[in-house]
């Protein structure tokens, strides 16, 4: 029995390359007994054609070896799909736990501005919110994490170049009359006219520089505006930052709202808390006092109600919007109604996503000390 015990403690500290995490940790192993002379070692795996099977597979052997089996043999299974589910959910829950140390605070939320296609006003939603936030008199982060379509530098109208200090990029920053804007963009580093032909790899690796290798320090939140659909982009802010919370944001027709539920699905996988959706291009009002929707209705509430959230805000179809974008001066930098309002509903949503107790705020106070 004691041989046994020891033979499961030895595999169960096994590795899987792919998921950093060892086999007791994801519940890969489903027993050990023996035949005979024969030490059984049951292993299920997320898939059959699994391609490091065979490293996986090996690393057992010689595991269960070294605690004193002398005849061992693996047998591999496949997770159902509940297993395969709940396997995913403790794989993304332990990188989460493990994920590296950045220079946002720990007291500052994260949220990740969402969609599940592009056309949807994505952008122009985190650039308002962000100006909501800073005359709300709040120091804001926004990180552009949309590496291929970058676009706040245009619609905030912050321009480069970043500075460099103590090795770490310095967010370019933009005073306002309560609070103040920091943004991080590849349009400070790339030409807006010319592509950016990047591969995938480049492309997280970027964003994690943009986090890893910036300072952040002294931001009150941080918005992270990031490209549509649930890829890697997506996947790298999960992974780098444990306190991140999504706003998705959809336009009011059943099309939106049906490729928009696939950002929640990722954010529900992803282990993120999902705030709320934002239904943008809503309806508009004309000058006779009709009041149109032209791209349908209602398709922000029944997404939210399918994912089981609010229903945050109706941003109005408006040219004036669209028009202070391209000037570079959302119009949020004033008083706006919808936009502030959105700020002020999710403000306290965003306080429930980090730690709220004073260990929290003197960790934060003391890296603030040590100029961490």
């Amino acid at each position: 029995m004691e041989k046994t015990a020891n033979i499961v403690d030895a595999v169960g500290r096994v590795r899987d390359p792919e998921l950093d995490a060892t086999l007791a940790e994801l519940g890969m192993i489903q027993g050990v007994h023996v035949d005979g002379e024969t030490v059984v070692v049951k292993i299920a795996l997320t898939t059959r054609g699994c391609p490091l099977r065979g490293r996986i597979e090996a690393d057992a052997l010689a595991a269960a070896r070294q605690a004193g089996a002398s005849d061992v043999r693996v047998e591999i299974a496949v997770l159902g799909d509940d297993e395969r589910a709940e396997l995913m959910r403790r794989a993304r829950a332990l990188a989460q736990s493990r994920a590296p140390e950045t220079s946002v605070p720990r007291t500052a939320p994260v949220i990740m501005v969402a969609s599940g296609k592009g056309g949807v006003g994505k952008s122009s939603v985190t650039a308002n919110l962000a100006e909501a936030f800073a005359r709300r008199g709040l120091s804001v982060g926004v990180l552009d994490a949309d590496i291929w379509g970058f676009s706040l530098t245009r619609l905030l109208g912050i321009r480069g170049p970043i500075d460099v200090r103590n090795s770490k990029m310095v967010p370019v920053r933009s005073d306002r009359a309560e609070g103040s804007l920091h943004l991080l963009s590849m349009g400070h580093l790339a030409d807006e006219r010319r592509a950016l032909m990047w591969r995938g790899l480049m492309v997280q690796k970027a964003v994690a520089q943009f986090l890893q290798d910036a300072d952040w320090s002294g931001v009150d939140i941080l918005l992270v505006d990031t490209p549509p659909g649930t890829g890697d982009i997506p996947m790298t802010l999960s992974r780098l930052l444990p306190h991140l919370g999504a706003l998705l944001v959809t336009t009011p027709n059943a099309a939106a709202q049906g490729v928009a539920a696939r950002s929640g699905d990722f954010a529900e996988k992803s282990n993120l808390r999902l705030l709320g959706v934002v239904e943008n291009m809503s309806a508009y009002r004309c000058e006779c006092g009709a009041e149109h929707s032209p791209f349908g209705f209602g398709g922000g509430e029944r997404l939210a109600e399918e994912l089981g959230t609010s229903l945050l805000a109706r941003i109005p179809l408006d040219a004036a919007i669209s028009s202070a974008n391209d000037d570079g001066r959302p119009l949020a930098r004033a008083p706006h109604q919808d936009f502030d309002q959105l700020a002020a509903t999710l403000w306290p949503l965003a306080q429930n996503l980090v730690p709220q107790g004073c260990s929290a705020r003197l960790l934060d106070a003391l890296d603030r000390a040590v100029g961490v």
